[in-house]
C-alpha cells in the first residue's frame, strides 16, 4: 500500500521524505537552484512527480536514435507497466465500481495528436494513443471502440486490477462514503537531438471515481499540449479544475510571449486561484511542469508536496518548484 499511500497525500504531503540521500535534488533556498531549474542541454526530458525512470527511458530513447514521440511514449510506458505504481496503467486504483479505467494522449512535433479515453483492459494506452495519431484520421477515440481499436492493432487484453488495488478499492468502499480520492498523472515531454518537441500523458484517473468519469489528461490543452514552435506543457492534480481552465495550453501562449516556463506555470494557477478564491483554504491541487523550445523549464503547483524529474545526458534531476499556498 505505500505507493497508494503517497498518491493520497499529494494534497498534503511532501515528496522530500522519499526522496534518497544521494538524489540530486535542487530547492529554493539553493544557490544552484536558479541555474538548474531554468535551462539543460538537449536532448532534454521534463515530466510531473518523480518520473524519473521515465525521464531517463527517454532520454535513452533518444540517445540511441530515436525520435522525441519515440522518447515521450517510451517514458510514459514505464509507470504504465508499473503495478507499484497506482496512478497509471496496470495496478492502477480503480472507478467506484471496482474498474480499471486508462486515459492518455499524445501529441507530436507537427501538432497532430492521439487520445484515448476510458480504455479498459490494455496495459499501455499511450501506445494506443499513438496508433489513433498515426492509423486514424481521429484526435479522440473512446470507451468501447477504443478498446475494439487497440485490439484490431495488435493490443493483447489484460486484467489490469492487481491484488494491492483490489484490496484498495474494498477498504475504500468500506470506509470513505464514496468519495473519489485525488492521485497522480505522468504527463512528460522531450526534444530529441533534432531540436524536435513532443508530450505525452496518461493515467488511471481520479481514484474511485464515478464509473464513466473522464479528467484532464486525455484532452489535449488541458493534460498536456505542445507546440513545436514555442514549447510545452503538462499538468497534474485536480482534472476537473484543468478541465476548467486549459492550463496546458495557457503556459504554451504565455511562453509564446517570452514569458519563462516557471514564470508561465505560476500564471496559470494564478489564474486558477483567481477564478476559484475557495482554494485558499486548501484541499485541492494542481501542478504544473513546462518546457520551451530552447530546454529551459519549470513548474508551479497550488500546494506544496509537488515535484518534477529532468534527465538530459548527463544526469537526472528532481526539482521541487514553488507552490500558491503556505
Amino acid at each position: 500500500m505505500k505507493s497508494m499511500i503517497k498518491r493520497r497525500n499529494f494534497i498534503k504531503g511532501s515528496v522530500l521524505g522519499a526522496i534518497s540521500a544521494t538524489t540530486p535534488i535542487v530547492s529554493r533556498a539553493s544557490g544552484l537552484f536558479e541555474v538548474n531549474k531554468r535551462s539543460s542541454r538537449k536532448p532534454i526530458a521534463v515530466a510531473t512527480w518523480d518520473n524519473r525512470r521515465a525521464t531517463r527511458a527517454a532520454i535513452d530513447v533518444i540517445l540511441k536514435g530515436g525520435s522525441a514521440l519515440d522518447a515521450v511514449e517510451a517514458g510514459a510506458r514505464v509507470p504504465e507497466a508499473d503495478p507499484e505504481d497506482m496512478s497509471v496503467g496496470y495496478g492502477g486504483l480503480p472507478d467506484r465500481d471496482g474498474i480499471v479505467t486508462l486515459d492518455a494522449c499524445i501529441m507530436d512535433e507537427f501538432g497532430k495528436a492521439g487520445s484515448v479515453t476510458f480504455l479498459q483492459h490494455i496495459k499501455h494506452p499511450i501506445s494506443v494513443a499513438r496508433k489513433v495519431l498515426e492509423e486514424t484520421p481521429h484526435v479522440m477515440i473512446s470507451g468501447e471502440g477504443a478498446l475494439e481499436f487497440a485490439v484490431s492493432q495488435g493490443f493483447e487484453k489484460e486484467n489490469l486490477l492487481t491484488d494491492e488495488a483490489r484490496k484498495a478499492w474494498e477498504k475504500w468502499v468500506e470506509d470513505n462514503d464514496y468519495r473519489p480520492i485525488n492521485h497522480d498523472t505522468i504527463g512528460i515531454l522531450a526534444i530529441d537531438e533534432k531540436g524536435k518537441m513532443c508530450g505525452a500523458c496518461s493515467t488511471s484517473g481520479l481514484a474511485f471515481k464515478m464509473h464513466g468519469r473522464v479528467g484532464d489528461s486525455p484532452v489535449i490543452g488541458a493534460g498536456m499540449y505542445v507546440d513545436n514552435e514555442v514549447g510545452g506543457a503538462c499538468a497534474t492534480g485536480d482534472g476537473e479544475l484543468m478541465l476548467e481552465t486549459l492550463g496546458s495550453f495557457l503556459i504554451v501562449e504565455l511562453m509564446r510571449q517570452g514569458i519563462k516556463p516557471d514564470e508561465a506555470c505560476k500564471m496559470a494557477v494564478d489564474r486558477i486561484m483567481k477564478k476559484y478564491p475557495e482554494l485558499k483554504k486548501g484541499g485541492a491541487q494542481v501542478g504544473y511542469a513546462a518546457l520551451n523550445i530552447k530546454g529551459e523549464f519549470g513548474g508551479f503547483s497550488i500546494d506544496k508536496g509537488y515535484s518534477i524529474a529532468v534527465s538530459d545526458k548527463d544526469q537526472d534531476r528532481l526539482i521541487v518548484p514553488d507552490h500558491y499556498l503556505g
